[in-house]
């Protein structure tokens, strides 16, 4: 069963930076995507960013350019960096492994606060 930790979430100013991390008890080689979602109070969660074990990555058009994906295989981690944080990114953020079989496994999820 793998296992996913989410952790970097906090309080930050409309237009501050917050660093998310994603850390796998497995090898990130072998799956299909990594992403990041997130879901704010009473909405649907949603995808942000999706990346590839090789490199390829995806974002939302409401992130694109202040938010940054990324991997480190060798630390099984999985990374997402947030810039210009907008109070419309207050969410709880979710890392995801999505596998080649199509399981899905989820951490527990990371509170980013952004005051309006």
């Amino acid at each position: 069963q793998v296992q996913l930790v989410e952790s970097g979430g906090g309080l930050v100013q409309t237009g501050g930076s917050l660093r998310l991390s994603c850390t796998s008890s497995e090898t990130l080689l072998s799956v299909d995507t990594m992403n990041w979602y997130r879901q704010a109070l009473g909405k649907q969660r949603d995808l942000v960013a999706t990346i590839t074990p090789t490199g390829r990555t995806d974002y939302a058009d409401s992130v694109k350019g202040r938010f940054t994906i990324s991997v480190d295989n060798a630390k099984r981690m999985v990374y997402l960096q947030m810039n210009n944080l907008k109070p419309e990114d207050a969410a709880v953020y979710y890392c995801n492994l999505h596998t080649w079989t199509s399981d899905d496994y989820w951490g527990r999820g990371t509170q980013v606060t952004v005051p309006s």
